[in-house]
């Protein structure tokens, strides 16, 4: 067995363990969350209520973006998805998990934004917890509702951080 099935296979058992009917429903909540329903309604409740214009425009630019390197990335490595208890269907590739990647493009941004722009700390650090959380949530929950490998969870956080990064740096030029 490769150390990448052993990873998958172990964070797999460990998070079956907490199957109920409380915990799925909290799950595929939590799983919606980072859809791209959601997203595209955040995205454009953010360009319908922000006054920063340029901000926006940058967190719309982020989103599609990132779902672009994501599709791109599920083509070109074309990992099926697991073959475990699925709670809810998906189709496509399995990896890197679109949940997890653009979930922390685009959750990973506006920590971003909250960090730079935000200086109430009081305001700053509890939504940076609660979004951080957030993220990581959604990455259980693709792995607990079986249409993801951990490793594709992982992977996808990975690659997201790295975009963000580039993202920052090269595009958004703060």
């Amino acid at each position: 067995m490769s150390i990448i099935n052993a990873i998958d296979e172990n964070i797999y058992n460990w998070i079956i363990k907490l199957m109920s009917s409380n915990t799925t429903a909290i799950m595929i909540f939590i799983s919606y969350l980072g859809s791209a329903v959601t997203l595209i309604t955040l995205t454009i409740g953010f360009l319908i209520i922000l006054k920063n214009r340029k901000i926006s425009k940058y967190i719309t630019i982020n989103l599609i973006l990132v779902f672009l390197l994501n599709r791109l990335l599920k083509l070109i490595i074309g990992r099926p998805r697991p073959n475990v208890l699925r709670i809810v269907y998906e189709g496509g590739y399995s990896f890197p998990s679109g949940h997890a990647m653009v979930s922390m493009g685009f959750y990973g941004f506006l920590i971003y934004l909250i960090y730079k722009n935000i200086k109430n700390k009081k305001i700053k650090y509890p939504l940076i917890i609660i979004l951080s959380s957030l993220i990581l949530f959604i990455g259980i929950s693709r792995i607990y509702l079986g249409v993801h490998y951990a490793t594709d969870v992982i992977g996808g956080f990975i690659i997201a951080v790295l975009y963000l990064v580039l993202f920052i740096k090269f595009i958004y030029k703060t």
